[in-house]
């Protein structure tokens, strides 16, 4: 039995989210029988942790300062050992942008892209560029910010008129936005545990239309397809390449690769990781790991013993 801290909740955009993932976690660590103290992150997180003393933290954290790096900082200078990715991989995948040059340069295929932040518009007149951006990605276009997840803020530009909203509703939420070549096809997520890819899952809206943020956390909102409908060789490519991402990105423990298949040629796209994937109800590494045949309580358990083992060998 060990001490678990258990960090959820925060003050990052996707709260409500780690929320529910912290506390699913808890639940299952508590029938593991280990003693499991919540802690919902805030200004008096090290005075919590230290009183708690836990043998390791799991993280449950989404979002800024707990998929970003920081709080993984945190636990290191602390002396915790801690589920998930180390401060490198997380500070990598959370920045889409990183991300894809990272895969780029090793030859990942991730749909053409180009990033602006909010002093090249304001003081470097990048609005006055956007003819030539239009011309070299076509449209659609994805107007993404650089930094959040679970599909927040994301816009869809079908024409030059759409790009300036796109823009203001991207940079509401990050001071730096990602413009990328739409893909039309289907939204696949590949989760690995202990570097080893699970059953890919696709995800399909149950409006037909986007799988945005409302279709993620609201059930019955999507349909997951889990193991996806693919052939033999389309699945082991997709798991091919989201062990690449994961490995090129330095993750451990476990993430989530997130891809598109061309609904033309079939090609596939990776277009990020996630250190940290969520482990809600509706979440995809859950029910990947079940297609698996592993349930989420052992899953849990894995993904702290990971973590402990790391710890020993240091």
């Amino acid at each position: 039995m060990s001490g678990v801290a258990v960090l959820k909740g925060g003050r990052s955009l996707e709260r409500q989210v780690s929320m529910q993932s912290g506390a699913r976690v808890e639940a299952a660590l508590k029938r593991l029988g280990h003693a499991v103290v919540g802690i919902d992150v805030d200004h008096d997180l090290v005075r919590r942790l230290r009183d708690a003393a836990p043998d390791v933290a799991f993280v449950a954290l989404h979002g800024r300062d707990g998929e970003d790096g920081t709080v993984q900082e945190l636990l290191e200078v602390l002396g915790i050992p801690y589920t998930g990715s180390g401060v490198h991989a997380c500070v990598l995948s959370s920045d889409k942008v990183i991300a894809k040059h990272e895969m780029r340069a090793v030859g990942i295929p991730t749909p053409d892209s180009l990033s602006f932040n909010e002093t090249a518009f304001k003081e470097l007149g990048a609005a006055e560029a956007l003819d030539a951006v239009e011309e070299r990605l076509g449209f659609p276009l994805v107007v993404k910010p650089a930094d959040q997840g679970s599909a927040l803020g994301i816009r869809f530009a079908a024409s030059a008129a759409d790009v300036p909203a796109a823009l203001v509703a991207a940079f509401s939420y990050s001071r730096k936005v990602l413009i990328e070549r739409y893909v039309d096809g289907a939204d696949l997520a590949v989760s690995i545990l202990d570097s080893k890819a699970l059953p890919v899952v696709e995800a399909i809206p149950a409006d037909g239309l986007r799988y945005d943020f409302a279709a993620r956390y609201t059930i019955g909102g999507t349909h997951f397809a889990c193991p996806a409908e693919l052939p033999d060789a389309l699945t082991a490519r997709a798991q091919e390449l989201a062990v690449r991402t994961y490995e090129t990105l330095g993750c451990r423990g476990f993430a989530r690769v997130d891809l598109m298949r061309d609904i033309a040629t079939d090609e596939l796209w990776v277009l990020e990781a996630n250190a940290i994937p969520g482990l809600t109800d509706t979440s995809l590494m859950p029910q990947a790991a079940d297609a698996a045949g592993i349930g989420f309580d052992e899953l849990v358990g894995r993904v702290l013993e990971l973590a402990l083992a790391r710890a020993a060998e240091r």
